[in-house]
């Protein structure tokens, strides 16, 4: 009987190139995408939340100007998957893998954990050229999967 792939590793598995192969890939949100983050800023109410998803979506959702890497990420919405090859890293699309936007392995030059000021994990892909994106994902053991991949 052969094995069911879920929906999400089917879509990683999409669009890859003859004999590349896939190492990782999960759920994540870019942070300068993220709407209705809600991050908790005592004593501001509703203010509060508001502020916070202006503090996710703007401070430190990525470094580099125009021209670098990581401003080469188009803005999107909801979730996407990151994918890691043994030829690229990128984001796609979880329902069919049309790809978002992807850039070659040796771009990437390592995965940084982040403090956590929500109720999603934070991270950052930092890119060879000094540039770096932080990204959202449900589980830190979904970052150290990235940083073993990644380095």
């Amino acid at each position: 009987m052969p094995e069911t792939l879920s929906r999400h590793q089917r879509s990683a598995q999409g669009h890859l190139s003859p004999g590349e192969q896939l190492r990782t890939y999960a759920v994540v949100i870019p942070a300068k995408s993220a709407k209705g983050m809600k991050m908790r800023v005592h004593g501001f109410g509703r203010l509060g939340g508001e502020l916070g998803d202006y503090l996710s979506q703007n401070v430190g959702a990525q470094s580099g100007g125009h021209g670098s890497v990581a401003a080469g990420v188009p803005a999107t919405s909801g979730a996407l998957l990151l994918r890691v090859t043994d030829q690229r890293v990128g984001l796609v699309h979880p329902l069919d893998g049309t790809p978002v936007w992807e850039v070659p392995r040796a771009w990437v030059a390592r995965v940084e954990r982040r403090p956590r000021l929500q109720l999603l994990a934070r991270f950052r892909l930092h890119f060879a050229d000094g540039s770096w994106l932080a990204l959202l994902t449900m589980r830190r053991r979904t970052i150290e999967r990235f940083r073993s991949e990644i380095g």
